[in-house]
């Protein structure tokens, strides 16, 4: 899986190179999130100076600061385009590398169940979900470096907290509390789920090969055969649809509840009258950034699931490669 492409010279150039240029470029669109921060701050407070003081603000200066958002928003969706666009050359080589390896070993896994769905389908989704789940957590790392520190300042602005009182940068101690909270949530009430997603890719297996062979055979996917397979398919689903379902409860509840979050936090600063408007805007902001940062986990946890069952079929097929000759 990860051999044939990032070990192997003939795909040094995407493999290296590649991932190289795909770190830089997401840490530019961090820098351009950054840029972003500070121009809401300056922008809400232009708007607080405007609806307070009526005339003081100028339609001309109002108008060059929706430019300057407009002109860096342009930037990012051109970088986020470009790196989308490249993405997905990427990960097609990561699955061709794959492909070819398999290819190569046909003949020690061509009698496995499934074989030929794991060559053409699971490789492409590895690839995919890792590159995917990859940059995610890259970015949420790079996120973390730049907003942090910015997290950090803005939290001298806090005058205390609610039912605790005076807490020096309290807002990013707040923010690892609710990520961590989320995490283990979520790692709880979803433990059970990589397990199913493995067995559904078994029963999926099953019932499509039977169909393949009854293709070029009368004498197969023929009643009671193909009913009892998808029977298995059916049950399969339905056991995963139901314990994803008190995930997404858990899940959804925790995501909705921690919008609030940082203005509970700034409750008792807000009624102080302690920030401007501009301010206010940054320090939440930049709290949802960090927050979200420490939430990788839980924002991706379903891919992780999907991810960790497809890599436990291509760890099967694999091995297969591994056994000598004769065994």
């Amino acid at each position: 899986m990860f051999r044939s492409f990032f070990l192997n010279p003939k795909w040094a150039l995407w493999s290296i190179a590649g991932s190289i240029i795909i770190l830089a470029v997401t840490w530019y669109k961090v820098q351009l999130d950054v840029q972003i921060n500070e121009w809401f701050g300056d922008f809400y407070n232009t708007i607080q100076t405007a609806l307070t003081k009526p005339g003081t603000v100028e339609f001309d200066s109002f108008l060059a600061k929706c430019l300057t958002f407009a002109k860096i928003a342009g930037i990012y969706i051109v970088v986020a385009v470009l790196l989308e666009f490249y993405v997905r050359h990427y990960v097609f080589r990561w699955r061709t590398a794959m492909n070819d390896y398999y290819l190569v070993n046909w003949s020690k896994l061509r009698h496995i169940e499934g074989a030929s769905q794991r060559v053409q389908e699971d490789t492409m989704r590895f690839a995919d979900i890792v590159e995917s789940l990859g940059i995610a957590f890259i970015r949420s790392v790079l996120t973390l470096v730049a907003f942090l520190p910015i997290l950090w300042e803005l939290s001298t602005h806090i005058t205390e907290l609610p039912w605790v009182g005076p807490v020096d940068h309290s807002l990013v101690y707040i923010a690892i509390i609710s990520a961590a909270s989320g995490t283990v949530l979520l790692a709880i009430v979803g433990i059970k789920l990589p397990g199913l997603e493995f067995n559904n890719q078994k029963v999926e297996a099953a019932y499509r090969k039977e169909l393949v062979l009854g293709e070029d055979s009368d004498q197969r996917a023929q009643p009671p055969t193909v009913t009892d397979l998808f029977a298995n398919v059916r049950k399969n689903y339905f056991t995963l649809y139901k314990h994803y379902l008190y995930f997404d409860i858990g899940k959804w509840s925790y995501l909705q509840f921690s919008v609030i979050v940082p203005y509970i936090a700034l409750g008792p600063t807000i009624v102080a009258g302690a920030v401007t408007l501009g301010v206010l805007q940054q320090i939440v902001r930049a709290f949802g950034k960090v927050e979200e940062s420490f939430q990788f986990l839980v924002n991706s946890w379903g891919t992780i699931v999907k991810l960790i069952s497809i890599y436990k079929r291509l760890r099967t097929f694999e091995s297969q490669i591994k056994k000598p000759a004769y065994a």
